[in-house]
């Protein structure tokens, strides 16, 4: 291989003086002579150094290039939804993944949600009371004293570091299959597997859809025939649980099945304990309300 001399700036320099000279002479045969080696030299230095300098970047390691934050960013983020419910007090999240592996989980205070560690993560949130998890949603309920307008940018902040973390839902993984409730049993009469069957795939599905759920608790097949069951999520203490049950399941489950007579609702003993207390506010206040009538008082 022929060595390629190296240019220098008094070569350049040389050869500027040459082109000078060659075009005050217009251009003769021995001048355009003396340039020629120095224009080809120059052309082919700056051409190899431009070559070994291109072959320098697409030969470096792809390890080096460090991503960008924005395509970092892009990793970690999600999607997340929410849908109102019935109850103004409870809200759907839609992480845009799967939840739940199979049935449902409620939480209903913090000691129950060191079961999972994103239920412990969001009852850390000033006024939320409960917890729900569903096939593809959380649905977060909160007391009346707090507004979403500040409790949804914590709620977001913490369901989206959580699933793009990756971290497992439950501490225990056979926690994660959930309620089991409407599974038909050996044991379980035709009646009672009708029962499970049509609040499974017709009451089930619709109940989901506002951020609920309700839990099959028995059926009185040799006393009243009533069906009880438990209604969770966004379903617990609203205010139209009631026509839920009687509109809807009751009337259902009564013309499919006729030894059904009725559906009622089955409470935890906190729940009763609420409403025990609430209507004992309710008798005073309305007494307080006679009172003051009595007294000549217009409310």
């Amino acid at each position: 291989m022929t060595a390629i001399p190296r240019v220098n700036t008094s070569t350049l320099r040389s050869a500027a003086r040459y082109a000078s000279a060659a075009s005050s002479s217009c251009g003769s045969s021995s001048n355009l002579a003396r340039i020629a080696p120095f224009a080809r030299r120059t052309m082919i230095t700056t051409t190899t150094s431009s070559t070994a300098g291109l072959r320098s970047r697409s030969l470096a390691p792809l390890s080096s290039v460090n991503p960008s934050p924005l395509v970092r960013m892009q990793k970690r983020s999600m999607f997340i939804q929410t849908e109102s419910t019935p109850n103004e007090d409870s809200l759907k999240f839609l992480p845009g993944r799967q939840v739940m592996d199979s049935g449902t989980y409620e939480f209903l205070d913090t000691r129950s949600s060191m079961a999972s560690p994103l239920a412990k993560k969001l009852f850390n949130i000033p006024g939320v009371v409960s917890v729900f998890y569903g096939p593809d949603f959380v649905t977060v309920s909160k007391d009346s004293e707090h507004q979403w307008s500040t409790l949804k940018p914590e709620i977001y902040s913490s369901i989206m570091e959580f699933f793009t973390a990756g971290h497992p839902l439950f501490t225990d993984p056979e926690s994660a299959t959930g309620s089991q409730d409407t599974v038909i049993l050996d044991t379980d009469s035709e009646v009672v597997a009708m029962i499970k069957e049509l609040l499974d795939t017709r009451v089930r599905p619709a109940i989901q859809e506002d951020g609920g759920d309700l839990e099959y608790r028995g059926f009185g097949e040799d006393t009243d025939g009533i069906v009880r069951v438990k209604l969770k999520g966004s379903c617990r203490g609203c205010d139209s649980s009631t026509v839920t049950l009687k509109s809807g399941i009751e009337r259902m489950l009564k013309h499919y099945i006729p030894e059904v007579q009725g559906v009622e609702q089955i409470l935890d003993p906190e729940e009763e304990i609420a409403l025990d207390e609430f209507a004992k506010l309710e008798s005073k206040l309305e007494k307080d309300r006679q009172k003051e009538r009595d007294m000549g008082f217009s409310i």
